[in-house]
């Protein structure tokens, strides 16, 4: 696949504010699957509020969203960030998943991929500064909340608020839930996965490849059950797919884009992104934007959106762990309820 997908109407060794990027397209990660570009268009294009409202990602150019924070080097927030601890996670892997990890405890077998631990940010940027080959990495994921510094909060407090609660107000979502600051090395990546909210994901310092799939992907991307640790996130490892366990991802298709200082990108709820900061771009810095999804609407409209699907399929997955009391046992009934019954479709009926 190409490294950024055709169509671009940006150099694929620029930024849009003409800069050079620090890599080169050939060295990001190649993978089996094709992509095409995701838009990128100033925020006052007609054509952003009609990709939002129709849920579809779109990488937003102008929004000021962050313009407060894009003075955050890591001198600043050494300096500003206060001195609570903030939570770090730490792994030999470059790849960061996500898990639960109150699934975790539960879970005798399951080794988690990192470790968190709580680390003051002067401890954490002297950590970053003094790296080597042999050093575990290391990426900060920290809610903005009470704990930071007084002029961190003024330039929380001078995020372009106005903009994004209009989208929330437009959109009809439920109330914003939660900022995240992610701060890791170049080359971390998080593996691909879904949330259950809207994401207006804001670059703030360094560039990051988000690679999308549509919730429509959901057979190709294997998600762990519900009740594993790592739920929502995908089985399939990019780099090395074992096709005989997973023979859908072949049929995987997907969107990307580059995103630099400044750039929002809108991740609609239920798709599948992979983050991954850029080789050679140095220490990343973003802030997630989360939002509720809207009230369930008084009338179901058919057919029904990927997206609703993959939401009945949880529900489904949630209600049987509890009923049946082992989450073992879920697959079993479910292949036992469908096989013979559902995979003919001259046993199918249409309603009238």
């Amino acid at each position: 696949m190409a490294a950024l997908a055709a169509g671009s109407t940006t150099s694929a060794t620029e930024s849009l504010s003409g800069q050079p990027l620090p890599f080169r397209p050939s060295e990001l990660k190649q993978y089996g699957f094709k992509t095409e570009q995701i838009p990128k268009l100033p925020v006052d294009h007609p054509k952003v509020e009609e990709l939002i409202a129709a849920e579809e990602p779109v990488v937003i150019t102008g929004t000021h969203l962050v313009d407060s924070a894009l003075k955050w080097e890591l001198n600043y927030l050494r300096d500003n960030m206060g001195q609570a601890p903030f939570n770090v996670y730490v792994a030999k892997s470059p790849k960061f998943m996500y898990f639960d990890e109150k699934k975790a405890r539960l879970c005798k077998d399951f080794r988690p991929p990192s470790r968190r631990v709580e680390m003051g940010m002067a401890e954490f940027m002297d950590r970053l500064q003094n790296m080597s080959a042999d050093s575990e990495r290391l990426y900060l994921q920290q809610t903005l909340s009470e704990g930071v510094g007084e002029q961190i909060v003024s330039d929380f407090i001078g995020f372009n608020w106005a903009w994004v609660m209009d989208q929330q107000k437009k959109n009809g979502w439920g109330p914003l839930t939660s900022n995240l600051l992610l701060i890791g090395m170049e080359g971390n990546i998080t593996p691909s996965h879904y949330d259950e909210q809207q994401n207006f994901f804001a670059q703030v310092k360094g560039y990051k490849r988000c690679i999308l799939h549509h919730p429509s992907q959901f057979g190709c991307l294997y998600p762990y059950p519900v009740s594993h640790p790592c739920d929502r996130q995908s089985q399939v490892d990019f780099d090395n797919p074992d096709y005989e366990r997973f023979p859908g991802f072949r049929e995987a298709y997907g969107k990307e884009a580059i995103v630099g200082p400044g750039d929002v990108l809108y991740i609609p709820m239920y798709w599948w992104h992979q983050i991954e900061s850029v080789p050679k771009g140095g220490i990343t810095t973003s802030v997630n934007f989360w939002f509720k999804s809207g009230p369930t609407p008084r009338e179901i409209t058919y057919p029904l959106k990927a997206q609703q699907k993959v939401a009945i399929m949880r529900n489904i997955e949630k209600m049987l762990g509890e009923a049946l009391g082992d989450p073992k046992e879920v697959g079993v009934l479910l292949q036992t309820m469908v096989s013979g019954r559902y995979n003919d479709p001259k046993h199918l009926l249409t309603s009238s």
